[in-house]
């Protein structure tokens, strides 16, 4: 590609205009796309929406297990035998004491997890009750995810103050009976629709590395666009062991790092004004290059996803300060970075300092006359 078609790509995303499958297939294959010229024109779209300000989510995995779903890449699925600690739902004090927390961490949404097929109206009631609480106490933006939910559920959630219903399209119509049996695309869809129509904003992305194909990340892409879904979540498979997908992982293709960027960079094209996260997976197969990740996207997780760490906080926020990007908080980020310090020297060059045991490594085992 000559450095004009990159310029026009910046141009036409701006514009508004939806970028033909091939140019889409043409930027996630093509050897002939630089790196480096891609991330920049995906960049200029990046800060025409939201500058260099980045939204940090903390997920509260609100119960773990018993799932009746057989979602073939979920530690909790009803089809995985992954070695989780199983918990029913969550107490209220636990609930606030982890809002509170993610206040304090920087965070500028709050995401419950709930597992599940759908909750009961008596959960949601409470679902609603709580989310008036912790919005009474705390300057955050929720989000929930509660698996499938009807138009009267999801205006109860709104009336309670809901900002976003996070719902995972994950992957293309066309794919999506390869990863779960228990429900269907068009399910999904459903219960997006009715958030939509709820007046409640939408979180919904992918899990890329499941065995698509490009036209599947494509599709997806696509369909996220028409709905206009402000909060696209990008995650990279971290394929857990006894789940159903890890019994299959030999079949899947390797995520490098320059392929990730590439789909955060379509995924940007494509939704230009949308919260792009680089979600789960990011500190695995992006490798060295994550921070190149905040080019395209302007939002990050802490401390961990569902049933994985990710990394340290303090690793992430001064990734983001270190790259010259800013958080979007009431909590000043010098502050956190300053807090997060560990009081023994981190982070100065007292932890690079070798000792004997590096200096000397055969000393012990070498046999001495």
């Amino acid at each position: 590609m000559e450095r004009a078609d990159y310029h026009r790509l910046t141009d036409q995303s701006l514009a508004g205009k939806e970028l033909p499958a091939d140019l889409c297939r043409h930027i996630l294959e093509s050897p002939e796309v630089e790196l480096l010229p891609l991330l920049s024109a995906a960049f200029e779209v990046r800060k025409a929406a939201s500058g260099r300000a980045v939204k940090l989510h903390i997920i509260n995995n609100a119960q773990n297990g018993f799932c009746p779903e057989d979602c073939h890449y979920c530690a909790q699925a009803k089809s995985a035998q992954a070695n989780i600690e199983e918990y029913p739902l969550k107490r209220k004090d636990e609930f606030l004491a982890e809002a509170k927390a993610a206040h304090e961490n920087g965070a500028f949404r709050y995401c419950m997890v709930f597992a599940g097929r759908g909750p009961s109206l008596s959960r949601v009631e409470k679902l609603a009750d709580l989310i008036r609480e912790i919005k009474s106490l705390y300057p955050l933006e929720i989000c929930v995810s509660a698996g499938l939910l009807d138009a009267n559920k999801a205006r109860i959630l709104k009336e309670a103050g809901l900002d976003r219903l996070n719902h995972n399209l994950n992957t293309s119509e066309r794919h999506y009976p390869e990863i779960c049996s228990t429900h269907t695309f068009n399910d999904r869809l459903e219960t997006l629709q009715a958030a939509r129509q709820a007046g409640i904003q939408l979180c919904s992305g992918v899990i890329v590395g499941m065995g698509e194909e490009t036209i599947d990340i494509i599709d997806a892409a696509k369909h996220l666009r028409k709905m206009k879904t402000e909060s696209i979540p990008i995650n990279f498979l971290m394929s857990i062991d006894g789940t159903e997908i890890s019994r299959r992982v030999e079949k899947l293709p390797d995520l490098t790092p320059k392929y990730c960027l590439r789909v955060l960079c379509l995924f940007r094209f494509l939704n230009p004004r949308a919260e792009i996260r680089m979600a789960a997976g990011r500190e695995i197969h992006l490798r060295d290059l994550q921070v190149l990740g905040l080019y395209p996207a302007n939002s990050l997780f802490l401390q961990g996803y569902l049933n994985t760490r990710g990394s340290e906080n303090v690793r992430t926020l001064r990734m983001i300060k270190d790259a010259g990007f800013e958080i979007e908080s009431d909590q000043d980020l010098e502050k956190l970075l300053d807090e997060k310090s560990a009081p023994d020297g981190s982070g100065t060059s007292k932890q690079w300092m070798k000792d004997i045991s590096d200096l000397r490594p055969a000393f012990n085992s070498t046999p001495r006359s």
